[in-house]
């Protein structure tokens, strides 16, 4: 399984970044895809996430109102459209999928991860 987060950069607060990520290797329209985020000491904390078949989607709500996750099963690519970024958004953004859907979650709960792609938000 491989997970590819693009999309990351520096933005001033107030600004959108809109990330993704491609799947590969997996049956991507049978996974729960999530985001986490990870800032420099703290640990790997849930931000969003959306069923297989994308009726369904979660956030937490640090970030609720303001980010919208999406899918294209036919592309197996799962976004994260992020609006009024704020300097505590700063972090290393991953994607990850699981067959489970959970509202919350626990990164050692999830199953498979890429590797990360930065976001800074300037103030």
């Amino acid at each position: 399984v491989q997970l590819q987060a693009s999309g990351g950069g520096l933005v001033q607060a107030g600004g959108s970044l809109k990330l993704s990520c491609v799947a590969s290797g997996l049956t991507f329209s049978t996974y729960s895809m999530y985001w986490f985020r990870q800032s420099p000491g703290k640990e790997r904390d849930f931000v969003a996430v959306i069923v297989w078949s994308g009726t369904a989607t979660a956030y937490a709500d640090s970030v609720k109102d303001r980010f919208t996750i999406s899918r294209d099963n036919a592309n197996n690519t799962v976004y994260l459209q992020m609006n009024s970024l704020k300097p505590e958004d700063t972090a290393v953004y991953y994607c990850a999928a699981d067959h489970i859907f959970r509202r919350t979650v626990r990164a050692n709960e999830v199953n498979y991860w890429g590797k990360g792609t930065l976001v800074t938000v300037s103030s």
